[in-house]
C-alpha cells in the first residue's frame, strides 16, 4: 500500500508533509546568520514552546576532557549577560507555567521549554541569551561539576548505563563511540587540573569552537501567526554568532574484526539474565523510506505464532524480546536483538542463538515479501495521519532532531512512514545480519568469579572469547526443531476510519448503567474529530490486597492473563488497539469480546505458573537495586496507604506459593468484584451499553513529626535519600489551589537553593502528592555528599527562610503566580486519552468532581495574597499548628554511621517508625471517597 501523500503545506515554495488531520500551520525560514527556523502556528494551544537543536554532542569531547559537551548544556542554564541573575531563566520558566529541559547525545546537543502562551515572548528571549552571550563564571563551573558528578553517580549502578558502555568500551579506541560521553568530577575537573588545563577555559573555547548558527536548527511553537512569530524570532535570533562551522563527521565503524564475532559475559548488578545480540549494518537512514531496519525489527520481534519468541516462550526460556535499529548515526549503525531470559534460557543459550540464525535463515530463504511490507506501510500511515495532538515541547524536540538529518518535506515524517517498497535494500540488511558479524553480550549474575577484566568507568565486570561462525553453525544445527514462519496476514489493521455521528453531546461522562456488580461510563468525543475509542475497565476486588499473600496472588494472576492473551493481543496492540487507545471500534470490541471470554475460562498453566514465578521473585529480589530516592517515596507509601505490603513479605509468599494456589484463588477473587468502566471517543452511546476496594491513607495527627530511618538496600550504594513528605488536607477546591500555588512559587527556590546553591544532589525535587484524595506535598533529594539527617535540616531551613520570601512578594508577582496557574489550569485536553484520564481519575477515586477545574480556577480567582501566607502558617511552615510532617530518611554505605547520632537528635513532639504495618494499623484512617465514608477511629 502506498502511502497518501495528499496534506502538504508549502510556503514560499518549500513543502513539509504533515498529518491529514493536522490543523496547524508551519513555515520554514533561515534567518540572515543562516539559521534554519521551523515557525509552528496553533490557535488552539495554551502552551508555547521552543527547541533548539545544536548539531554538536559528546563525540565532539576533548581528549582527556570526556562529558565536556555534556558539562557545557548544563551550564548553558545559569545565566546570560542579558539576564545575569543566576537561575532566572529557570525560575521565569517555572513560575509560568512550564518547564525546561536539555539532552546531549552522540552528535547533537537539544535545548527545550514550554510556557503558558502569554509569557512566551520573554522566555523566548531568555532561551535565546543561551546561544548569544551566556555567562559561565568559575564559581558556577565548579558547582554544576558536583551536579554532573551526582548525575554519574546516580548511573553508577544502572545496568543500563553499565551494559552501554561496555559495548562502547569493547570498540575501536580511536572511534568517538567508545567514549565515556557523560563525565564526572575525574573528569572535569581533577585530572583536568592535574594537567594545569582550566575547565572554564576550555568550556568557553568549546561553546565559541563549536555553537555556530549555521548548525543549529530551531523549532518554535506558538499560538500566533506565523508572520507574528517569524517577527520575534528574527529580532531575538540574528545575534547568534556564525562561525561557518560544518557539522563533523565521524567517519569508519567503530568495530573492526577483532570487535566482532564475539561472546561476552558480563556480570549485572540486578537478577535476571539478558543476551543481546548486535551486528553492525548499514545505517536505515539513507534508505528512510525504504525502512528496511524497522521491516526487520517488525518480524525478528514479533510476539505471535511462528515467531522467535513464541517458540522461546512455549520452551520456557525467554520473558521478552525486542529487535530493531539501535545506536546510528550517518556513518554506522547497529541492529540488536535483545532477549530477557529464565533461568532455565540461561541455560539454553546455545540453543537460544541457535534459533535466531535459525529465524534469519528463514527470512533470507523465504525473502522479502511486499505483503508484509504493505501491512507495515499501511500501520505507520494510520499511525502518523491520525496521531494524537501531544504536548507542544515532546512534538518539537524530534521536529528539531529531525531537521539536522531530514528533507524539509520530512521534517514531521521522520523515520515514521516507510512508503517505498525495495527488496533489494531489505535484503542488503538480512545478510548482514550473518554470524560472522555478530556481537554477543551475555549478562548474569551467574558469571560472579568468572570473569577476568573490568570495564573502566563503571567498573563493570566480565570476560571475552572470540567465537567463530562454524561454531554458530553447530548451534543452528543442534537448536530444538520449532516450527518458525513467518506471521499471519493482521485482521486488526483498520480500514473503516469514518467517525460516528455522536447524537449525545455530553461535555462530562454520563452514567449509563447502574447495577450491584457493575457501572458503565460514557463520554462521546465531542472535541477532537479522531477514529479512536478510549475504553478502561477496572475489575474493582476488594480480595485483591487484603494481605500480602492475596497481593501476590493478584499479581501472578495478571500476568498469566497478560501471557495468555499475548499471541493473539499482539496482532491488536501491532495495529494500535492497546493500553485501551483503539484506532478501530469494530477491532476495538473483538479484542474485548477476547479479553472477556479468556478471563471467563482462565485455567493456571504450570510450566506458565513456574516461568512468571520465577520472573516475579526475581522482580522483587532487585527491588533492594532501586534508587535510594525510589526506595524512600516506596516507604513514604507504604507508611501512608492502606492495605500495602512490605515487598519483603510479599517475597516470602512468593516462595512457597504453588500453580494449585491461584487456581483457587482466582474464582474467590472474581466472586466479589465491581467491574468500572469507562468507554469515550468515536463509540454511539447503544454501542458502550459492598463490593468497593477503598483506599484509605494515614491520618498523620497534628503538629507532630514522624521519622521512618532505614538503610539503602543496596550495600554498594554511597548515595542516600530524603523524602520530606507534610500533610495537608482532604481534596477540597479552595485547600487544593492554595497548596498547588505554595508549590508552583516554592518548586524552583527549592531546586535553585538545595541543588544549585548547596549541590547536595543531581535529584532534587519539590512535588504535589495525592494518595487517593488526601493531599500533601513532598521534597525528595538523592545525594552522595551528604547524610538524609543534614538533608532534612536544610529544608526545615529552606521552609523557614520561605516565609519571609511570601510576605515580601509584591502583590504584581503574587497576581502574575496566579494567573499561571489559572492558565496551567484552563489548559485544554491535546488528545481524548489525556481527557479520558483526567474523568477516570475521578471515577477511579470516587471523586467524580467533574468540574473541578472550573471551580478550582473560580477560587483562584477570589484568593488574596494574604490567604496563601495564612495557608503556609497554618500547615505548612515550621512549628505550624496543624503541621503534620513524615521524614523518610534512606541511608547509602556512606552515611550510614549517621544514623544512630540522626535519630537521637529528632525534634520533639516526634513518632520514630519502627513497624511500618504496625504503625499503619495503630493510626486513624481517613476516610474513602469510594464507598468508605466514615473514617476507622
Amino acid at each position: 500500500m502506498a502511502v497518501e501523500k495528499s496534506n502538504t503545506t508549502t510556503v514560499d515554495g518549500v513543502e513539509i508533509l504533515k498529518p491529514r488531520t493536522d490543523n496547524r500551520e508551519y513555515r520554514k525560514i533561515v534567518l540572515k546568520n543562516s539559521l534554519q527556523v521551523l515557525l509552528i502556528s496553533d490557535p488552539d494551544t495554551d502552551k508555547c514552546a521552543a527547541s533548539m537543536s545544536v548539531s554538536i554532542g559528546s563525540f565532539s569531547d576533548p581528549q582527556g576532557l570526556e562529558g565536556l559537551a555534556h558539562f557545557l548544556e548544563h551550564m548553558l542554564f545559569y545565566a546570560s549577560e542579558k539576564y545575569p541573575v543566576e537561575d532566572s531563566y529557570s525560575k521565569y520558566i517555572t513560575e509560568h507555567g512550564g518547564s525546561t529541559n536539555a539532552y546531549t547525545s552522540s552528535e547533537e546537543t537539544n535545548y527545550h521549554f514550554d510556557i503558558n502562551a502569554d509569557c512566551f515572548s520573554e522566555a523566548l528571549d531568555r532561551f535565546a541569551q543561551f546561544f548569544i552571550k551566556p555567562l559561565m563564571s568559575a564559581d558556577a563551573t565548579m558547582r554544576e561539576i558536583k551536579a554532573v558528578d551526582s548525575e554519574n553517580q546516580k548511573n553508577l549502578l544502572s545496568d543500563g548505563w553499565r551494559m552501554r558502555q561496555l559495548q562502547k568500551h569493547l570498540s575501536k579506541e580511536d572511534h568517538p563511540f567508545h567514549k565515556f560521553s557523560t563525565g564526572n568530577m575525574d573528569t572535569l575537573h581533577v585530572k583536568p587540573q592535574a594537567k594545569g588545563v582550566d575547565t572554564t577555559s576550555e568550556l568557553i573555547k568549546f561553546y565559541e569552537e563549536h555553537y555556530s548558527a549555521n548548525i543549529m536548527h530551531l523549532v518554535v511553537y506558538g499560538k500566533e501567526s506565523l508572520d507574528k512569530i517569524q517577527d520575534l524570532v528574527e529580532g531575538m535570533f540574528q545575534e547568534v554568532q556564525n562561525t561557518n562551522k560544518t557539522i563533523p563527521r565521524f567517519p569508519g565503524q567503530p568495530c573492526t574484526s577483532e570487535h566482532l564475532q564475539i561472546l561476552v559475559k558480563a556480570v549485572p548488578i540486578k537478577q535476571g539474565h539478558k543476551l543481546n545480540v548486535s551486528w553492525p549494518v548499514t545505517p536505515s537512514i539513507h534508505r528512510y523510506e525504504e525502512a528496511p531496519c524497522r521491516y526487520l525489527g517488525h518480524l525478528i520481534g514479533h510476539e505471535g505464532e511462528g515467531s522467535l519468541f513464541h517458540a522461546l516462550k512455549t520452551l520456557g526460556w525467554a520473558t521478552g524480546l525486542s529487535a530493531g535499529e539501535g545506536d546510528w548515526t550517518l556513518d554506522y549503525s547497529f541492529f540488536t536483538v535483545s532477549i530477557d531470559l529464565t533461568d532455565a534460557g540461561h541455560e539454553h543459550m546455545q540453543d537460544i542463538l541457535g534459533l535466531l540464525f535459525k529465524y534469519i535463515q528463514l527470512l533470507q530463504q523465504k525473502g522479502v515479501s511486499q505483503w508484509i511490507f504493505d501491512e507495515l506501510a499501511a500501520i505507520c500511515e494510520t499511525k502518523f495521519h491520525y496521531q494524537d495532538k501531544t504536548p507542544p515541547m515532546s512534538y518539537i524536540v524530534d521536529i528539531a532532531s529531525n531537521m539536522q538529518i531530514f528533507p524539509t518535506r520530512d521534517w514531521l515524517v521522520g523515520l515514521s512512514l516507510p512508503s517505498k517498497f525495495n527488496p533489494d535494500t531489505i535484503q542488503k540488511v538480512v545478510d548482514e545480519l550473518s554470524p560472522s558479524n555478530a556481537r554477543i553480550f551475555w549478562e548474569s549474575q551467574k558469571f560472579e568469579g568468572q570473569t577476568d577484566k573490568n570495564e573502566p568507568w563503571y567498573n563493570t565486570a566480565y570476560s571475552l572469547e572470540k567465537i567463530t561462525s562454524s561454531t554458530i553453525q553447530e548451534w543452528v544445527k543442534s537448536a530444538p526443531e520449532v516450527d518458525l514462519h513467518l506471521p499471519a496476514p493482521n485482521v486488526f489493521i483498520p480500514t473503516d476510519l469514518s467517525l460516528k455521528d455522536a447524537k449525545n453531546q455530553e461535555t462530562v461522562p454520563v452514567l449509563l448503567r447502574n447495577s450491584p456488580f457493575s457501572r458503565l461510563w460514557y463520554k462521546p468525543d465531542t472535541i477532537f474529530s479522531k477514529p479512536k475509542a478510549y475504553f478502561k475497565m477496572d475489575f474493582n476486588c476488594p480480595l485483591a490486597v487484603s494481605s500480602p499473600d492475596a497481593a501476590v496472588l493478584t499479581d501472578i494472576f495478571t500476568r498469566l492473563l497478560m501471557d495468555y492473551l499475548n499471541e493473539y493481543a499482539y496482532y491488536a496492540q501491532v495495529a494500535g488497539l492497546h493500553y485501551g487507545v483503539s484506532l478501530s471500534d469494530n477491532g476495538l470490541r473483538i479484542l474485548l469480546e477476547t479479553v472477556i471470554e479468556k478471563i471467563a475460562n482462565f485455567e493456571v498453566k504450570p510450566d506458565r505458573f513456574a516461568v512468571i514465578k520465577e520472573t516475579v521473585t526475581k522482580e522483587y529480589q532487585n527491588y533492594k537495586f532501586r534508587q535510594p530516592y525510589h526506595q524512600a517515596m516506596y516507604y513514604c507509601s507504604l507508611i501512608l496507604q492502606d492495605q500495602t505490603w512490605p515487598w519483603t513479605e510479599e517475597l516470602e509468599v512468593l516462595s512457597h506459593l504453588e500453580a494449585e494456589d491461584v487456581a483457587k484463588f482466582v474464582p474467590m477473587l472474581l466472586s466479589r468484584t465491581l467491574i468500572e468502566c469507562y468507554i469515550a471517543g468515536n463509540v454511539e452511546g447503544n454501542e458502550a451499553e459492598s463490593m468497593h476496594l477503598t483506599n484509605r491513607v494515614v491520618k498523620l495527627e497534628e503538629g507532630m513529626k514522624y521519622f521512618y530511618h532505614q538503610d539503602g538496600s543496596n550495600p554498594s550504594d554511597e548515595n542516600s535519600a530524603l523524602v520530606h513528605y507534610i500533610q495537608v488536607h482532604r481534596d477540597d477546591f479552595a485547600m487544593n489551589i492554595k497548596l498547588q500555588l505554595f508549590g508552583l512559587v516554592a518548586k524552583q527556590a527549592t531546586f535553585h537553593q538545595l541543588r544549585t546553591v548547596e549541590q547536595l544532589g543531581y535529584i532534587t525535587a519539590l512535588a504535589q502528592r495525592n494518595d487517593s484524595g488526601i493531599y500533601g506535598v513532598q521534597f525528595i533529594i538523592q545525594s552522595s555528599v551528604k547524610g538524609p539527617g543534614h538533608i532534612d535540616s536544610r529544608v526545615e531551613l529552606l521552609l523557614k527562610n520561605f516565609e519571609t520570601k511570601l510576605r515580601e512578594m509584591s502583590d504584581e508577582e503574587f497576581k502574575s503566580n496566579v494567573t499561571a496557574l489559572i492558565d496551567m489550569k484552563l489548559e485544554k485536553y491535546k488528545n481524548l486519552k489525556e481527557e479520558s484520564r483526567f474523568y477516570w481519575q475521578e471515577i477511579q477515586r470516587g471523586t467524580l468532581k467533574f468540574n473541578r477545574k472550573e471551580a478550582e480556577v473560580a477560587a483562584l480567582r477570589q484568593l488574596q495574597k494574604q490567604d496563601l501566607i495564612a495557608f503556609f502558617e497554618e500547615y505548612i511552615k515550621i512549628g505550624a499548628a496543624k503541621k503534620k510532617s513524615l521524614s523518610v530518611r534512606v541511608y547509602g554505605s556512606q552515611h550510614l554511621k549517621e544514623m544512630a547520632s540522626d535519630k537521637d537528635e529528632v525534634p520533639s513532639p516526634s513518632v520514630e517508625i519502627e513497624d511500618i504495618v504496625g504503625f499503619r494499623k495503630a493510626q486513624p484512617l481517613h476516610g474513602s471517597f469510594r464507598g468508605c465514608g466514615q473514617p476507622k477511629l
